[in-house]
């Protein structure tokens, strides 16, 4: 089966997707979709959509001999410039189907790996992305076009085999040449990194994360809390946000200081997405180990999706395998706007609180007040009626006492300084020896 899609001006998609081994139908379609979104981000045109129904993939052509001959009919009918398959082939998969298609043919982890190298913006998050694309390339070399395999010349550097040596042999030291240099460079942009990272950590302020599934209203959410802020020049500190998967990939870091509430760090990393390629996540580890360091995750779900509870299993997934598991999260439910008042939800008002979760619309700032106060809460844990007093000489800690707790009282002694607050049992365990 298959249903068309034209527009014309950009380079076409034919899209093709197998159900096998009695998938979930709907699971299926919706996995079709986001390939469609996908293929959209990458600045395609999906021209078409193929789907195949199959006990188990085809060993040569991963969707049978009949429906590829069908493929390359509507290839020539349509003048597509690319197939684009919604499962990971092999290499000997892409060369059969390329030979036999006379076209470009890529599988949703090299059509991932297309957007990220179309989205990097810095220098690191370039750096990450080739390295990743060479990863990915370099055991697929055997199966690319024929003419990585023709003879190869017999000067240059990279030569010292001789003449006869095959070009797919230069091509593959050429690419573990270029990955060691890689590594280099992204090793010293790490340590830079870490050292940026522990400078934050020294201070006092507390460390936040967004992280959650692409397109979720990650950046949507860090402009909203910056419009909160009332910081100048609030347009220039802003992220780009726009519907759209993988909008953004470079990491930012801002501080968010809204009015009668303490200042945080915040921070933006990469979208997840299923089955991420393996090679982006090693790639971006140390991009994503913003999360692994931070006091508290904000996970941002789109709960306007029909499959949010599938995308609060892959970002909980993921942080586990970046180590970030055991850090303390607040389920921000965003866009609820658009469920509230549905038939499961109609006693539901927003923005809603309940424990670790908020129910919340990012882009109109319904919620950004309960949020801020839910993060406090979650940061400080449960506050309770402390005294102290404290000497003179420790002026850091009545600095932080002050500023960190609610002042109830504040009286001058010969002693010191009494003060009287609602503070976080984690702060009267911190200064125990000055409590009354």
């Amino acid at each position: 089966m298959f249903n068309t899609e034209e527009n014309y001006g950009i380079p076409g998609a034919i899209l093709v997707g197998l159900n096998y081994g009695n998938k979930d139908e709907a699971k299926f379609e919706r996995s079709m979709k986001e390939l469609k979104a996908l293929t959209e981000a990458c600045d395609l045109e999906p021209m078409m959509t193929i789907t195949q129904t199959l006990p188990h993939p085809d060993s040569s052509t991963f969707i049978g001999s009949g429906k590829v001959e069908e493929l390359k009919n509507l290839i020539s009918m349509k003048d597509a410039s690319i197939v684009i398959f919604g499962d990971a082939l092999s290499p000997i998969q892409i060369r059969n189907l390329e030979r036999i298609l006379d076209t470009e043919v890529i599988d949703r982890t090299g059509l991932i790996l297309q957007i990220f190298a179309k989205r990097a913006r810095t220098r690191e998050s370039r750096m990450q992305v080739e390295y990743a694309q060479l990863q990915f390339m370099l055991p697929r070399l055997a199966g690319m076009r024929t003419e990585l395999s023709r003879q190869g010349g017999g000067s240059g550097r990279l030569s010292n085999k001789g003449a006869g040596e095959k070009k797919l042999e230069l091509d593959r030291r050429r690419i573990e040449h270029r990955c060691a240099e890689l590594r280099r460079e992204l090793e010293t942009v790490e340590r830079e990194r870490n050292t940026q990272r522990s400078k934050r950590m020294t201070s006092d302020i507390a460390r936040i994360s967004l992280v959650g599934y692409t397109n979720a209203g990650k950046s949507t959410l860090m402009n909203a809390l910056l419009d909160a802020s009332h910081v100048e020049d609030v347009d220039n500190k802003k992220v780009m946000q726009k519907d759209m998967l993988f909008a953004t990939l470079d990491t930012t870091v801002r501080r968010i200081d809204v009015p009668g509430h303490r200042p945080f760090l915040l921070s933006d990393t990469v979208g997840f997405i299923d089955e991420l390629p393996t090679t982006l996540v090693k790639a971006f580890r140390s991009t994503l180990a913003e999360a692994v360091y931070a006091d508290l995750l904000l996970e941002v779900i789109d709960f306007s999706d029909p499959d949010y509870m599938t995308h609060i299993d892959v970002t909980e997934r993921t942080l586990r395998e970046i180590g970030a598991g055991q850090v303390p999260i607040i389920y921000v439910f965003n866009k609820a706007d658009l469920v509230v008042g549905g038939s499961e939800h109609t006693s539901m008002t927003i923005p809603h609180v309940r424990n670790d979760r908020i129910y919340m619309a990012a882009e109109d700032g319904i919620g950004i007040d309960e949020l801020i106060t839910l993060i406090e809460h979650t940061l400080e844990g449960e506050k309770a009626e402390c005294e102290f007093l404290i000497p003179y000489s420790d002026g850091a800690a009545l600095h932080e006492i002050t500023n960190r707790s609610d002042v109830l009282e504040t009286e001058y002694l010969e002693e010191g300084t009494r003060v009287l607050a609602n503070c976080s049992k984690k702060m009267a365990m911190r200064y125990i020896k000055y409590a009354i």
